[in-house]
């Protein structure tokens, strides 16, 4: 069962229909980027892609699906097969799970390996992930923009920075309201990890 300990109205970046949480340094690393470079040489990395207009086209990130057996995950025409979780994506999750008091089993992470690499506008909403979602997100690397589009009320977008070590939380009927992206930088970008911890139904 999911627990609403995040209620206090100022600390929400949602002004409404939603509710999203940032902490910044939430782990505590043993040395500077560490837990990035153990993501980065550790985790199975591929290039997915999918076809449009006829042409392959390949997503602008690397992923990666890791969970409990059996919990796939299928989006963008993907069907996502897991990887048993490795010893420190475990030890994030518990992390996660103390705090929010929410069981996660399954995760997706984004390799972004510069400032063209991005996550185009979508909200989490795919069936097997439930009514009202909690999503936690972890960010290492470099610090990369990070929007929210609600999906009826024009022109209404919040923008927050994602750093090292930061957690955010996404709950309640967000994803029924409000889009999210990484957009692509017009400045020069060092790599960055996302992992999106979830519960496949």
């Amino acid at each position: 069962m999911q627990l609403n300990i995040f209620n206090a109205k100022d600390d929400n970046i949602l002004p409404f229909d939603g509710e999203s949480y940032l902490f910044n340094n939430f782990l505590k690393e043993e040395s500077p980027n560490y837990f990035f470079t153990q993501l980065q040489n550790t985790i199975l990395w591929k290039q997915e892609g999918m076809k449009m207009y006829g042409r392959q086209l390949d997503f602008p990130r690397l992923t990666a699906w890791y969970g409990d057996e059996g919990k796939v995950y299928k989006y963008s025409g993907l069907v996502n097969i897991p990887l048993s979780f490795t010893g420190l994506l475990l030890e994030m999750k518990q992390a996660i799970e103390t705090k929010t008091g929410f069981y996660f089993n399954s995760a997706l992470l984004n390799s972004y390996r510069n400032e063209k690499d991005s996550m185009g506008w979508h909200s989490d909403d795919e069936s097997e992930l439930g009514i009202n979602p909690m999503i936690a997100s972890l960010s290492f690397g470099e610090t990369r923009t990070f929007q929210f589009k609600h999906k009826s009320v024009l022109k209404t977008i919040q923008t927050i920075q994602l750093a090292n070590n930061s957690l955010l939380l996404m709950q309640g009927n967000t994803q029924h309201h409000w889009l999210h992206q990484v957009p692509k930088s017009t400045k020069p970008c060092q790599p960055r990890i996302n992992i999106t911890f979830r519960k496949i139904i």
